[in-house]
C-alpha cells in the first residue's frame, strides 16, 4: 500500500509530517480507518493492523489501520461526521426545514460514539507512557475525553481543521450531543484552532456548559459531562495555528515533467487569454455555484472581457456516496454548460470545467493564474489560496472570501467578497482584470509571503512541543 495524496487541506498539511516521520517509526504512529476493500484486506494481513509490520511502503509512517464494521463506519462518518458536524461548523443548514433529529440520528449517534471509542482504545493501545497524542479533526471529536478516562499519562491534543459555529447555530444540534462533543474535546490537554475567529467560537459554547470557567484562551473544567468533579479544576489550553504551505516543496513539484506537461496544455487551451482559476473539491461549503454566477454576471456586465478570458474550474469529486453531493456536482456541471451556451464563440470557449481528481492538473492551473478564486460560504483554512500565492507566476490576485480562515492574514493583500453576493464578486473580479502591474506584484509578494509562514512541519511541531511543555 502506498500512501496517495488525496484533495483536501487536511491531507495536505499531515502527508508532510508522515513523510518527515524519523527513522525510528514507532516515535511516531498514525492510527487511521481503512476507507474501502483494499484497506481493510491491507489490515487483516498486518498484525494488530499496523501496515509498517507488514512490509506496505506506508512513507516510512508507522500507520495502524482500524477495520470498522462498514454500518459503523457509515453512520458515523457519513451519517453524523459529513452530514450534521460538518453542516453545523460550515453554517451549512436551512434551519425552516433541515435539520430533524429523530430516532435515526440516534442510532447514528451511537455509531459515531462507537467509532470514537475505537480510535481511543487503539491509541491507548498504541501510546507509550506519558506520550503525546495529536487527535484530528471534526470525526474525532469524543476521542479525548474518551482516551483521558483511559490513559489518564497521556498528554493529549485536538486539532480543528474545521471552523467553528457561533453558540446559536451550534445550538441546532440536540442539548446532549452538544455537551457530549465539547465535554469529549474538553478531554484534551490543548485545543488547537486555525484562526481567532474559530477558536472564540468554540470558546463561547463551552463557556455555557456547567463547570466551565473560560478565561485567557484557557478553560478549566470543573466537572465533567456527567457531573463528577474534575480533579479540582483541569485546565485546558487553547492554541491558534494558521497552517501554511511548504513553497519550496510546491514549486519543486510544479517543475516536474507532469506538471509542466498540463501547465502546457491548458496554456494551449486558453489560447493566449487571462485565465480566471479555481481548484475546489465539489463541496458544498467551496461555493463553486455563486462563483460560477459571479463569472456569468462578468461576463454580462463587461462585454469588453469576451473572448479576452477563460474561467478554468478545476474539481475534484466530493463525497459522492452523498445525495446532497452528487447534486450540487451535477449543478455545478449544468451551470457551467449554460454559461457556455450563453456566450461560447466559434474560436473561444468561456468556461472550461474539469471534474477529476488530478492534483498535476491544480498546481498547473494555479502556477498560470492571473485571478484566483476562492469564495467559500465559509472554511476553516482553505490551502488552495495559499498553494495559489506561492505557485503563482502571473502574480495572481487573489479574490477572497471572507468567511474563509485565510482572509485572517491574507485579507490585506487579498481582493474580499461576502460570498453571498454574486454582483459584488464580479465587481472584484472585473478589478482584479484592470488592476496595474505595479500593485498585483506588490499584493502577489505579500500573499507568497503569508502563504509560507508556517509549514506543515512547522505547524506540527509547534502543536507538539506545545503540548509537551504544558503542565
Amino acid at each position: 500500500m502506498l500512501l496517495r495524496r488525496g484533495a483536501g487541506g487536511l491531507v495536505s498539511g499531515l502527508g508532510q509530517a508522515a513523510a518527515d516521520a524519523p527513522p525510528d517509526a514507532d516515535r511516531l504512529v498514525w492510527v487511521c480507518a481503512a476507507l474501502g476493500d483494499a484497506d481493510r484486506r491491507a489490515a487483516s494481513r498486518a498484525p494488530g493492523g499496523r501496515l509498517d509490520r507488514a512490509g506496505f511502503d506506508t512513507g516510512r509512517a508507522a500507520v495502524r489501520i482500524l477495520d470498522i464494521d462498514q454500518e459503523i463506519f457509515d453512520r458515523a462518518y457519513n451519517a453524523v461526521a459529513n452530514r450534521v458536524l460538518w453542516f453545523v461548523q460550515h453554517l451549512l443548514y436551512a434551519p425552516a426545514s433541515q435539520p430533524v433529529f429523530g430516532a435515526r440520528f440516534r442510532q447514528d449517534w451511537a455509531a459515531y460514539q462507537a467509532y470514537n471509542a475505537m480510535f481511543a482504545e487503539a491509541l491507548a493501545q498504541e501510546a507509550a507512557p506519558g506520550a503525546c497524542v495529536l487527535v484530528q479533526d471534526y470525526h474525532l471529536m469524543l476521542v479525548p475525553g474518551q482516551l483521558r478516562r483511559m490513559r489518564p499519562d497521556l498528554r493529549i491534543a485536538h486539532f480543528s481543521h474545521t471552523p467553528w459555529a457561533p453558540p446559536d447555530y451550534f445550538r441546532i444540534l440536540p442539548d446532549d450531543v452538544q455537551a457530549q462533543l465539547l465535554h469529549g474535546l474538553l478531554g484534551a490537554d490543548r485545543l488547537g484552532f486555525l484562526t481567532d475567529a474559530w477558536a472564540d467560537a468554540f470558546e463561547r459554547c463551552a463557556e455555557a456548559l456547567p463547570g466551565v470557567a473560560v478565561h485567557d484562551r484557557q478553560v478549566r473544567v470543573l466537572a465533567r459531562a456527567d457531573g463528577v468533579e474534575a480533579d479540582g479544576g483541569r485546565l485546558v489550553r487553547i492554541g491558534v495555528h494558521p497552517l501554511g504551505v511548504d513553497v519550496g516543496e510546491l514549486r519543486d513539484r510544479a517543475a516536474q515533467a507532469d506538471v509542466a506537461g498540463r501547465a502546457a496544455e491548458l496554456a494551449a487551451l486558453a489560447g493566449g487569454r487571462r485565465l480566471i482559476v479555481r481548484v475546489d473539491r465539489t463541496e458544498l461549503s467551496k461555493n463553486i455555484v455563486r462563483g460560477l454566477l459571479a463569472y456569468r454576471e462578468l461576463l454580462r456586465a463587461q462585454p469588453r472581457w469576451r473572448g479576452q478570458v477563460m474561467h478554468l474550474v478545476c474539481a475534484y469529486p466530493s463525497r459522492h456516496n452523498l445525495p446532497e453531493y452528487r447534486e450540487y456536482t451535477q449543478a455545478v456541471r449544468r451551470l457551467a454548460a449554460e454559461i457556455n451556451d450563453e456566450f461560447a464563440e466559434d474560436d473561444w470557449c468561456p468556461l472550461h470545467l474539469e471534474v477529476t481528481d488530478d492534483y498535476p492538473r491544480s498546481i498547473a492551473a494555479l502556477s498560470l493564474a492571473e485571478v484566483l478564486v476562492v469564495n467559500p460560504v465559509r472554511d476553516g483554512m482553505n490551502l488552495v489560496a495559499k498553494e495559489g500565492a506561492a505557485l503563482s507566476r502571473r502574480d495572481a490576485v487573489l479574490v477572497l472570501s471572507r468567511e474563509a480562515g485565510a482572509y485572517a492574514e491574507m485579507g490585506g493583500a487579498a481582493l474580499v467578497v461576502n460570498p453571498f453576493d454574486v454582483q459584488a464578486t464580479a465587481v472584484a473580479l472585473h478589478t482584479a482584470l484592470i488592476m496595474p502591474a505595479a500593485e498585483r506584484r506588490r499584493r502577489a509578494a505579500e500573499l507568497a509571503a503569508v502563504a509560507g509562514r508556517l509549514p506543515p512541519r512547522v505547524w506540527f511541531t509547534d502543536q507538539l512541543a506545545a503540548l509537551a511543555a504544558a503542565p
